[in-house]
């Protein structure tokens, strides 16, 4: 990932220049920005990986920013940094195409874990644009952008919840997903009703996944599950 871009949007300074500081030993070419102005004007100049936007901030505010970004360039990837831990807050953030949010106060291993694991999902792709619509595991062919999964005995329309919980196990095969990150990143925070509906879903979708003996979900147990794709 050293070779990843960052743009740090974030109005205070100690705070900026810590996340500036810390991203730049961790191997990413990190570019800092005052205000939502400042942030805009150098996104349009460069090419980013993914961007770290406050929400709060003069001149222009993160979700503003969010969405004239994606504007411009529709398939990268957001995390906003947000004060207030509060439902608004994340529900506007998932609106504009966030792909994740995190409350201040963090540290900073938490939003590198998180850093990493969208890069590792947007990046793998960034030499074949399909490859970010369509999944391959086993004998099933998730088409993202149709919500469809498709299999040698036909085709299932997905729900929403249940294409963008299959998406983002298939962008994991075989590695973990942890709940709390699958819950966030759908359902906008890991309380307790939302893990309940997760798990509706995970069953709805390890149904259809019956078809192929060599593709399961396993759950692990205080850590999180994975979509495994193996020999029978």
């Amino acid at each position: 990932m050293s070779k990843a871009k960052l743009l740090v949007v974030e109005d205070d300074p100690n705070l900026g220049d810590i996340l500036q500081e810390y991203l730049t030993m961790k191997g990413y070419g990190t570019t800092l920005c005052k205000d939502g102005e400042e942030g805009w004007n150098k996104f349009k100049k460069d090419k980013f990986s993914l961007c770290i936007l406050d929400v709060m901030m003069p001149k222009k505010d993160g979700f503003t920013l969010g969405k004239e970004i994606k504007k411009v360039e529709e398939n990268i990837p957001i995390i906003y940094l947000t004060a207030k831990n509060l439902k608004d807050d994340v529900i506007e953030g998932l609106k504009v195409g966030a792909d994740d949010y995190i409350t201040k106060p963090f540290s900073m291993e938490e939003l590198l874990l998180r850093i990493s694991a969208i890069l590792k999902r947007t990046m793998r792709g960034s030499g074949n644009a399909g490859s970010l619509k369509s999944y391959k595991f086993g004998d099933f062919t998730l088409h993202y952008d149709q919500q469809i999964l498709e299999s040698p005995k036909g085709k299932n329309k997905l729900t929403s919840k249940e294409n963008e919980l299959l998406r983002l196990l298939a962008a994991e095969v075989n590695n973990n997903v942890s709940r709390s990150h699958a819950l966030k990143q759908i359902w906008g925070d890991d309380s307790y009703f939302n893990a309940r509906s997760m798990d509706v879903y995970l069953s709805k979708i390890r149904k259809l996944l019956k078809e192929d003996p060599k593709v399961q979900i396993i759950t692990l147990h205080g850590e999180g599950f994975k979509l495994v794709v193996g020999e029978v």
